[in-house]
């Protein structure tokens, strides 16, 4: 694999060259007022990024699955019920770790390439009367099929329901890439990681908690040390850890987060669905199709390309490293050998994703499928000419 190209998976992503060096720092001492210049700043940061007043900001040293244990363990007890939808690999993963931890799951089995059935989770809580259901969990962003839901949809079937379950989002592949809207969607728990919208290495789990899921904090029983919100609530307010933080990755999520602010957050969203729509409309070109159902749920991080019938999609990843050294996501659980993944997230541009798609043009047509080369740039090189962000 060549480090002078970049990578299209959808995540770990593309690092600016600002951010790498800002995590490439002298050692400091982690519990000085020093780091506190970077911490604080950093939480501030994230959550203007989720859109939120009142959201506690926790980062750990972890990943996105670190977020989800935070979000379980620090708002749980043994034996509680929540409700999820299975609708690709992550929201699978996520449900998994529940019922590890000895939590009781209402799964609501949904088609892979679909969106979060809203009316089924109202349906489900509605029928709760007893309002046994503690929370609901919802993945954001399926990136294992390229899949975004309606979280305000989510939000609205809950209240529909007059039920006061807490709502835990995973937006680990959106978060930074996506409009993300933690108060006005009544977001409990959000999590996610830096190795995708916010341009870092993998290696810091992202939590935002609310009012109401602070005070669950209080009762939940399941067994956390780690991961303890309460303990790392203390850290902060001396300025440290209650253990050894990743302190340069902390100070690339602080630069991270200003870049980001600076660019302006509804301009990173437009760039991120401009992005997208030209890779789209290449995919289009080659006849192919993506797993996404709908329009309506088509991701503007990822996109998972459907092959033909009887091809390997894996082949197309193995050749583009092999023979190119460029990177493409693999399918996963379901869709393993049935779609490869685009990632177009983070630091990318149109100049960037037109050699992404001329790179997965000639892999395919070097393992004879048919499709015309030059096809898929074209289509994308008119739409990235003929727009702006603004689109």
């Amino acid at each position: 694999m060549s480090f002078q190209n970049p990578v299209f998976i959808p995540g770990p992503t593309n690092m600016p060259e600002e951010i790498r060096k800002a995590i490439c720092m002298p050692t400091i001492d982690h519990r000085s007022d020093l780091f506190g210049e970077i911490l604080h700043p950093a939480r501030a940061g994230v959550k203007k990024i989720l859109k939120s007043e009142t959201a506690e900001i926790f980062i750990y040293p972890s990943t996105g699955t670190g977020g989800w244990e935070t979000a379980l363990t620090n708002t749980l007890s043994a034996g509680d019920k929540v409700l999820a939808a299975r609708n690709g690999m992550f929201s699978h993963r996520w449900i998994d770790m529940c019922q590890r931890h000895g939590l009781e799951v209402q799964i609501v089995e949904t088609t892979w390439g679909e969106g979060l059935p809203a009316d089924r989770y109202e349906e489900a809580l509605t029928a709760d009367t007893n309002h046994e259901i503690k929370a609901v969990l919802a993945t954001h962003n399926e990136t294992a099929t390229g899949v975004r839901s309606d979280i305000a949809a989510v939000r609205r079937a809950m209240d529909a329901a007059g039920h006061p379950a807490m709502l835990f989002v995973d937006g680990v592949s959106s978060i930074g890439s996506m409009d993300f809207r933690m108060d006005e969607w009544g977001v409990d728990v959000a999590v996610t990681g830096s190795q995708k919208g916010f341009m870092l290495p993998a290696g810091l789990g992202i939590v935002g908690f609310s009012p109401k899921a602070m005070a669950a904090v209080e009762t939940a029983t399941l067994p956390r040390t780690f991961f303890d919100v309460r303990d790392m609530s203390k850290g902060y307010a001396a300025n440290g850890y209650p253990y050894t933080p990743a302190v340069g990755l902390m100070n690339g999520l602080k630069l991270a987060c200003e870049m980001l602010l600076d660019e302006g957050l509804e301009n990173v969203f437009a760039r991120h669905f401009r992005l997208a729509e030209g890779i789209r409309r290449g995919i289009d070109a080659w006849g192919l199709k993506l797993k996404a159902a709908t329009k309506e749920v088509e991701s503007d991080t990822v996109s998972a390309i459907q092959t033909p019938e009887g091809f390997n999609a894996t082949d197309v990843v193995t050749h583009a490293a092999d023979k190119y050294g460029v990177a493409f996501g693999v399918g996963l659980g379901e869709v393993a050998g049935k779609v490869f993944r685009i990632g177009h997230l983070g630091m990318l541009t149109d100049v960037l994703a037109l050699s992404g798609v001329a790179t997965a043009e000639m892999v395919m047509v070097d393992l004879g499928l048919d499709i015309k080369l030059g096809s898929g740039v074209a289509a994308a090189q008119e739409y990235y000419r003929n727009t702006t962000n603004a689109a």
